[in-house]
């Protein structure tokens, strides 16, 4: 049996003396696309900011191809494969699209590499190219959090995590950051989704969790039965 790319057992994690989330638990495989559903303050950014090194675990395990991770830091982490993609998404309003698409590698000394990645995100999201010397405030908001996942993408990962990546959309901008997922995982990327409720063109198929009383189950409610903006049945 193939090992899974992220292994999550019993983790508790949290803020000071404050547990936010308790024994939870998951495994995702690559090209899995994951929608964490939940309420706001179930614990769904802690979940993400935790596997992204941002916090550090109280208890529990977290490993990448097996590898225990819980006490990397966010840079290593993100050189082993993982990028995370906060809810204010952190541009840099007053720089160009550009340089915030290539703010994600300034470390990177492969600069053939570089240009050839953001060539290839430019294909795919042509408004990197069309405004590519605009300041990034004058983006719409989807194109605001394209950009940034595009900035995300700019480090390779193998593991993307989008917290709260629907918020302030309008329905054609969510069902474009939600088919950019679901492009991102078919080509083999593992993407985990952290929001109240999935996007309307979730698949069946697709993994979802619901985050309640900082415990993780999994549920089979996806689709147009948890669309943005609404309350959801899970």
């Amino acid at each position: 049996m193939r090992m899974p790319l992220l292994q999550i057992e019993s983790l508790a994690a949290g803020y000071g003396k404050s547990e936010v989330l308790d024994d939870v638990s998951l495994a995702l495989s690559s090209g899995t696309l994951a929608y964490v559903l939940g309420a706001g303050g179930a614990g769904k950014t802690t979940l993400l900011m935790t596997i992204a090194g941002l916090l550090r675990p109280k208890r529990g395990a977290i490993r990448l191809d097996g590898e225990d991770i819980r006490r990397k830091r966010p840079s290593e982490l993100l050189a082993r494969g993982i990028a995370y993609v906060p809810h204010n998404r952190l541009l840099f309003s007053s720089l160009s699209v550009r340089d915030n698409l290539l703010a994600g590698v300034w470390r990177e000394t492969d600069r053939p590499r570089i240009e050839a990645d953001a060539a290839r995100l430019a294909q795919r999201l042509p408004f990197l190219k069309t405004y590519e010397r605009q300041s990034a405030c004058r983006l719409t908001n989807g194109e605001r959090q394209l950009l940034a996942i595009a900035r995300a993408l700019m480090s390779r990962p193998r593991l993307l995590l989008l917290d709260d990546p629907f918020d302030a959309l309008a329905p054609a901008e969510t069902k474009r950051v939600a088919g950019f997922g679901a492009e991102l995982a078919a080509e083999g990327t593992a993407v985990v989704i952290a929001q109240r409720t999935a996007s309307t063109d979730a698949s069946p198929t697709e993994q979802a969790y619901l985050l309640d009383g900082g415990r993780l189950s999994r549920s089979a409610a996806l689709g147009a039965s948890a669309a943005p903006g609404r309350s959801s049945s899970l």
